[in-house]
Formats: C-alpha cells, sequence, structure tokens
C-alpha cells in the first residue's frame, strides 16, 4: 500500500492494525499503529525512515513497486529505534552506499542496534539538503523521546517530518486527520503524550518554542506514528504546549489493589464523599490488578490529584500498586496532589509506606492518609467518605 500525500511525496509505510503491545510490553496499542515512511521524488530523491524490523521484507518489495531502489539518492533516519529504522538492514543490502543522514548520536545508535557502518552523514539543526528547487531542513530533537531524534523541514510543499513528535499509535485505513474519529484520535494523542513524551515536558516546549522560532509556514505535519495532520496542523502543536505545561484537568483519580475487597470497599467510600462534597470534579476508580496500565498512566496525566491505596501484605503493598509507583516514578509528574489508604489486620504499614513512594514521584502528599482494620464497618465507611470530603477540599 502506498498514497499521495502531497504532490511529490508517498506515504511507502506499514499499517499495524494487529499491535497490541509496543516497547516489549510496556506500550499498549488497542487501536493498533503504523510505521509512516516517506518518499519524495523532486530532482534527488529521499527516502525518509523505514518501519519495524518484522515487516522490512513486505516494506522493501512494495517500495520497489513505487521506484527503482538504485535511483533513491538519499536516506533519512530520523531516529534509530527498531519501529523506524528496522527495514534498513534489509534495504541496504540492496543500495549499500546510498548515504543515511541522521544526527550524530543517531550514528552511535545505529551502529549499536545494527552493527552496520553505513554511509552515514552526520546532520545538526540548520543543515540543508538540496532536493532541486526545494531544501531539506535538519533540526535536531534530542529527548524527544531518544538523544538521537530530529525533525526534518521540507520547503516549497510546508511539511514537517516530526517523528515521534506529534504522533499517535492509531491505525486507520485514512490516514490523515481530518478523515478519522475525532475523539479516538484525541484519546490516542493525549496517551501517547502522557506515556512517551510526559518525562521531557521542559524539552518540548523549548524545542516547539524553537522551531516557531524558524517562522516556517506550515500546510502539514507527517509523523511517524498514526495519522498525518494536513488540518489545521497547528492544533496539536498547541496541544502539546498544553500537555506539557504541568497539564491537569478537574480530576481526581482513585487507584487501588485489594485482597478482599475492603480497600475496593474503601475507594468507593471515598469517591462518594469526594462527589458529594464537589460534584464538579470528575472522579475515576481504577483497580490496578484489572486495568491496563498505560490507560491508568493517562488518566493521572490529566488529574489534579490522585489517592492510592493497597491492603497490607507481609508488612508491605500489593505488586500491582508496586508496579505502578515504579512507572509513575519514571514520568516525572508536576503539580499533582495525592494521599493514600488502605485496610488492613495486624500491622497496617502500606498507607505509610504509599505515602512515601508518592513523595518520592514527586506528588505533594496532602495528608497521613487513611487506614481501616479489617472489613469496613458502618462507622469506618463514614470515616472514609469524610476523609474524601476533607480531600477534595485540600486540592
Amino acid at each position: 500500500m502506498s498514497f499521495k500525500v502531497k504532490n511529490n511525496i508517498h506515504w511507502v509505510g506499514k499499517i499495524d492494525w494487529e499491535l497490541r503491545k509496543f516497547h516489549g510490553d510496556e506500550y499498549s496499542t488497542h487501536k493498533g499503529s503504523s510505521y509512516n515512511s516517506y518518499l519524495i521524488k523532486e530532482e534527488k530523491t529521499v527516502l525518509i525512515d523505514t518501519v519495524w524490523g518484522p515487516y522490512a521484507k513486505e516494506f522493501v518489495d512494495n517500495l520497489r513497486q513505487e521506484i527503482d531502489l538504485n535511483k533513491i539518492d538519499y536516506i533519512i533516519s530520523s531516529h534509530a529505534e527498531n519501529d523506524h529504522s528496522g527495514g534498513l538492514p534489509e534495504l541496504m543490502q540492496h543500495i549499500p552506499d546510498v548515504p543515511v543522514y541522521c544526527t550524530g548520536n543517531g550514528v552511535k545508535s545505529l551502529k549499536g542496534i545494527y552493527n552496520q557502518d553505513w554511509n552515514f552523514h552526520v546532520v545538526k539543526t540548520g543543515d540543508k539538503l538540496s532536493l532541486g528547487d526545494k531544501e531539506l531542513i535538519f533540526v535536531e530533537a534530542p529527548m524527544l523521546h531518544w538523544p538521537d531524534s530530529m525533525f526534518t523541514y521540507l520547503t516549497g510543499d510546508e511539511i514537517l517530518f516530526s517523528n515521534d513528535g506529534f504522533g499517535q499509535h492509531y491505525a486507520s485505513e485514512h490516514m490523515f486527520n481530518d478523515r478519522v474519529d475525532q475523539a479516538e484520535l484525541y484519546a490516542e494523542c493525549i496517551k501517547y503524550y502522557a506515556n512517551i513524551l510526559t518525562p521531557f515536558s521542559p524539552m518540548v516546549i523549548r524545542k516547539i518554542k524553537e522551531v516557531l522560532g524558524f517562522n516556517l509556514p506550515l500546510d502539514m505535519i507527517c509523523t511517524s506514528h498514526g495519522v498525518i495532520w494536513r488540518d489545521n496542523p497547528a492544533q496539536i502543536v498547541h496541544k502539546y504546549l498544553e500537555w506539557a505545561d504541568s497539564y491537569q484537568e478537574n480530576q481526581i483519580t482513585i487507584l487501588y489493589d485489594t485482597m478482599w475487597e475492603n480497600t475496593r470497599v474503601m475507594a468507593e467510600q471515598i469517591a462518594e464523599g469526594i462527589i458529594r462534597e464537589d460534584d464538579a470534579v470528575t472522579v475515576k476508580l481504577f483497580n490496578l490488578a484489572k486495568t491496563d496500565k498505560n490507560d491508568v498512566i493517562t488518566e493521572i496525566f490529566k488529574s489534579k490529584a490522585i489517592l492510592l491505596g493497597s491492603s497490607t501484605v507481609n508488612n508491605g503493598i500489593l505488586v500491582a500498586v508496586a508496579g505502578l509507583i515504579e512507572e509513575v516514578k519514571g514520568m516525572k509528574f508536576k503539580n499533582k496532589k495525592a494521599g493514600a489508604f488502605g485496610s488492613y489486620g495486624w500491622s497496617g504499614e502500606s498507607v505509610k509506606i504509599l505515602s512515601e513512594r508518592l513523595v518520592d514521584c514527586g506528588f505533594e502528599v496532602v495528608d497521613k492518609g487513611l487506614r481501616v482494620n479489617w472489613a469496613p464497618n458502618d462507622e469506618s465507611k463514614k470515616e472514609c467518605r469524610e476523609y474524601g470530603r476533607n480531600f477534595v477540599q485540600s486540592v
């Protein structure tokens, strides 16, 4: 499959309808994904990125239907991660001398991943590559989201090839933003930002402001995953600026795991107390042992505060909660408040442990938390509701 993006630019990538896990098992892709590769045919012919390794042979076979491989003058490798560069080893067997343009860190990464010494050409921000009447302008984008990442801008057609920036894991037969379900698209965009780019938010803001400072006209943003932004492409840029700025909505998310349902009962009673005190706030509850972790991370990203609960087990906390804490710590969330709760039988350390871990994760813990001994009775349920009321007042 291929299609025209604009003028002499064609999409030659792969739509992966079956993908459900990405980065190993680290990222859930409920809607599949795509690996976007672009072929530019001007006086010079350029290929921008390839596809994930399992589809390398299929990619090269399909590319042959579009062009004689020997007519490719340049290859741009925007990012060395396997989902972008996985087709390179297969392709370079056929055209081993074609120059590969990438950042200095890109050379290190590609050599490290594939143990190949291709015809590398290192580029930096502001460097240009002439295609005839048009030029490619390179913009380094380190840590968005690898040290080697870069953007490429095509003059004349006014297209920014943004690599992982502004993308989403979303498979569609309609590869333009104005052709897909807007609610689905937004949900996948914010999930992608929350789970992949949140730790690098300060760099996102700086890089976007730098690129905007170039005053380059923008007609399209061609991403490496998901749809191409052709209808008001600036909309996703503005969303990134909003999301990168300690984003939060009027939402409190309650996260827990439970052994014998007692901590679940606490969570539900706390939620009731929050809603009774402030029915304008959105409250969401998730059992961490039964909920996709990336969906949970997205809800935390949207929240102004979270409550984290666990039963006490072996003087500690339940594994699903501990795993989420490890994930959340790496996200480096800013400007969010938190509290802890949990049930116990005889020792009851979980709330203290959760409070300490939440501080380690960068949350402002607003109180000492709430513990309930054994199964909640009418009195302790009332205590949970009161805790919810007090918590929402404090955030």
